[in-house]
């Protein structure tokens, strides 16, 4: 993949890092392995023909137990397995021959025209895809459908927007990283810009999830909850906080 963006490869694999069987990574997320390699997304066949060759058959074996599981059950397990080691010759191989080109290939049929975009944002979006997952269903993939369109219109501006505001899904959860990896993709997004020219300095459309305003102002009632990722949040005078569909996004 000597295409693929050097920015985004190295945020891929800052965040992911390598990965030991004690090193479950929280959230819903499963026994991850090597480099992002999550044992609950992935298929028995897809792990057979990723690491036959790479782990001796004894941990083999254990590790097909781990196969989609995924939050508490994978938290369960992972203490059961934290004596097998992953070398990182082993892991760098599978990322680069594996999960690299397979997440390339989801994110561009996730995003249809991602390949007219600059490098780097194709990058951050293979990046969201690592992390993400491509799924576009229910109330909590409603930037993956916007990024959607926004890649489809060449919006490079609106992509890293709703980037950003996907943190909201994360936020309060203990869970730093992914939004401080959210940021990061939409800062990647951010530096391809300049140099496109393709238009992407038109502002996004609004979105009645998204609402643009100062930073320091607040719906009528509200107080403001502050926060250092620029996700505004607001508790409303009816006590309830403001999410979801009310949302506040400031870039």
């Amino acid at each position: 993949m000597h295409d693929f963006s050097d920015k985004a490869r190295g945020l891929i694999l800052a965040f992911d890092g390598l990965s030991q069987l004690a090193d479950w990574p929280g959230g819903e997320a499963g026994i991850t392995i090597g480099i992002g390699y999550d044992l609950g997304y992935v298929t028995v066949d897809q792990f057979e023909s990723d690491w036959d060759e790479r782990v001796p058959p004894s941990a083999f074996r254990r590790l097909r137990a781990a196969i989609g599981l995924r939050g508490i059950e994978a938290r369960n397990l992972a203490s059961e397995l934290a004596d097998i080691r992953i070398g990182r010759s082993d892991a760098e191989a599978v990322f680069t021959q594996k999960t690299l080109p397979l997440a390339r290939f989801k994110a561009k049929r996730a995003f249809p025209g991602m390949d007219r975009l600059p490098p780097d944002t194709q990058g951050a979006l293979v990046s969201l895809v690592c992390s993400c997952g491509t799924s576009m269903a229910g109330g909590r993939r409603q930037e993956m459908r916007a990024i959607r369109t926004a890649v489809v219109l060449g919006d490079l501006r609106e992509i890293a927007l709703q980037i950003r505001c996907m943190k909201w899904l994360w936020f309060g959860q203990g869970l730093p990283g992914i939004l401080k990896r959210r940021e990061a993709e939409a800062e990647l997004v951010d530096s391809s810009i300049a140099a496109a020219g393709c238009g992407c300095e038109a502002k996004p459309p609004p979105r009645r999830h998204h609402v643009e305003i100062p930073r320091q102002t607040a719906p009528p009632g509200a107080t403001r909850i502050p926060d250092a990722f620029q996700l505004a949040s607001f508790r409303l005078s009816d006590g309830t906080r403001d999410t979801e569909q009310r949302t506040v996004c400031v870039p």
